[in-house]
């Protein structure tokens, strides 16, 4: 049985920054739509492992499934593969934060997490496009990023105060990692180094919404060998 895709967006995104590359993989994919898993207190991953469940619950019982992850989600991919409720046969990393080799991985170092708490109001913080001065390049046209940026949640501050497990034996199944912005490549270098295949789109850090197909024929030579 063919794998299905299942694309994971940035926690602080939506499932907007996937959809044109859902419709252009070959194989089924779903979305699951993880805003609003940070609604309540911490942990976190635990909402966001039964959220892909509940959109793998969908696929046929014994489907297998491509994991990918862009941007923060990376770091969900180990306890969301040790709760899945279908054989995950493959993972991909687009432009990703990796898991640490041995867990718990922190959301982020402490420097950064310093800056967020000077930015949260309420605990809160803002929404991550007014993070930027220089969005609007990151999207191709202005009615796509209205469309993204809506969907935006606020995420709060004990967000990027957790740690996020890493069971062992989570990568004992193809990874790979796609490149996009040049603030990835150590991240690549990294995935390199674990063995696994690199590749590269240049563009932007949202760029699956710029040139999804270019994306989508990327993610399906590299996952073409999975399972």
């Amino acid at each position: 049985m063919t794998a299905a895709f299942v694309l994971l967006h940035s926690l602080l995104l939506g499932p907007l920054t996937w959809s044109s590359v859902a419709s252009r993989l070959p194989a089924r994919t779903v979305v699951p739509v993880l805003t609003g898993v940070t609604a309540g207190d911490p942990p976190f991953w635990p909402h966001v492992a039964g959220r892909v469940n509940d959109a793998l619950a969908t696929l046929p019982a014994e489907q297998p499934v491509v994991l990918v992850a862009h941007s923060n989600a990376g770091l969900m991919v180990p306890p969301v593969v040790a709760a899945a409720c279908r054989p995950v046969v493959g993972c991909a990393f687009v432009d990703a934060t990796l898991p640490a080799r041995t867990g718990p991985t922190p959301v982020t170092s402490p420097e950064r997490l310093a800056v967020l708490r000077g930015m949260a109001v309420d605990g809160r913080l803002p929404p991550w496009t007014t993070w930027w001065d220089d969005v609007a390049e990151l999207f191709p046209d202005e009615g796509t990023r209205a469309a993204v940026t809506a969907e935006q949640p606020r995420l709060p501050l004990s967000y990027y105060e957790q740690r996020i497990p890493v069971p062992a034996g989570w990568d004992a199944r193809p990874c790979g990692y796609l490149l996009f912005s040049p603030a990835y490549q150590p991240v690549a270098r990294e995935a390199a180094g674990r063995g696994w295949p690199v590749t590269r789109v240049p563009g932007g850090h949202l760029h699956q919404v710029v040139d999804p197909d270019a994306v989508a024929g990327q993610l399906t030579a590299m996952t073409a060998g999975f399972g």
